[in-house]
């Protein structure tokens, strides 16, 4: 980060993890964050804000990995998460990192990763590790994107490997069970699906995303088969409360649940009409 006042660099060290210092030629693909807290009127005015441009703008470069603060930007402190997200999703992926729209639960020293529709995340967000959607999971680990709270002690149920998956889904038609086991297939399948009560939203990913969908799911399917983490379906349509919601992920975890099996075939022919319509074939392994 190259910023002339200390007010950015301070507001960006409050979300930004720790690394250990390297020269920067060392890395193959840096991301460059400029903040400029002061902004000229003929700054606005040649890059055509005008008056609108007096509170400051953030600008993103993502072929360059760039990012451009300008003025009083750097306290936007959601724009400023959302534009970093969109920029390292590109160089995680390329890493083996797996950037994905999802929170961490924990349960004593275990870690559970939750994909959920952001409408029923919410409501046991108080029961999460952090508020903020975005988790890197690699083979060394699962970690939120962004600091938060006292990262010296909740920073001990990080950097390992979720316990489990939890993908959250929604169906008033009773043909998804409350709970039921995946297999790495089936969870690439339902991930790219992201089933939500009669919609579909590709990998729970509400905003745009830099990174296919389906590229995403090849590869979590793939990691799921290598370290061999366990995934579950579990049908949140009912629930009432956060904590009912983590009181049912919680029992998943600890009995013995049978493998997905949806009642009747309306459903699976709904997923089969939507993903074959959006992608020409999708990969071997997968299924509902």
């Amino acid at each position: 980060m190259i910023s002339d006042g200390p007010s950015s660099v301070l507001a960006f060290s409050n979300i930004i993890w720790e690394t250990s210092s390297r020269a920067i030629s060392q890395d193959s693909c840096p991301l460059t964050v400029y903040s400029a807290e002061s902004i000229s009127p003929g700054v606005r005015n040649s890059i055509g804000l005008g008056t609108e441009g007096d509170k400051g703008f953030i600008a993103a470069d993502i072929e360059h990995s760039m990012l451009i603060l300008c003025g009083t930007a750097f306290s936007d402190i959601n724009g400023t998460k959302e534009t970093l997200v969109a920029l390292s999703e590109p160089v995680i992926f390329a890493r083996g990192g797996l950037p994905l729209p999802g929170r961490l639960l924990a349960f004593g020293d275990s870690v559970v990763l939750l994909l959920a529709p952001e409408d029923i995340i919410q409501s046991c967000t108080v029961f999460l590790i952090s508020r903020d959607a975005g988790v890197i999971l690699s083979s060394e680990g699962v970690v939120p994107f962004f600091r938060f709270g006292d990262t010296n002690t909740n920073g001990l149920n990080l950097y390992k490997l979720p316990s489990a998956i939890v993908l959250i889904t929604s169906d008033d038609s009773r043909t998804i069970p409350s709970a039921s086991k995946l297999s790495p297939g089936q969870a690439a399948y339902h991930f790219l699906a992201g089933y939500q009560n009669g919609k579909f939203v590709p990998a729970f990913h509400n905003g745009p995303s830099s990174i296919d969908p389906l590229e995403l799911a090849k590869a979590l399917m793939f990691v799921l088969k290598e370290q061999q983490i366990p995934s579950f379906l579990v049908n949140a349509k009912g629930i009432e409360s956060g904590k009912e919601l983590v009181t049912l992920v919680e029992s998943t975890l600890s009995m013995n649940i049978p493998p997905f099996q949806a009642k009747g075939g309306e459903i699976k022919r709904r997923y089969k009409s939507f993903l074959s319509g959006k992608y020409q074939q999708l990969p071997e392994g997968f299924s509902f």
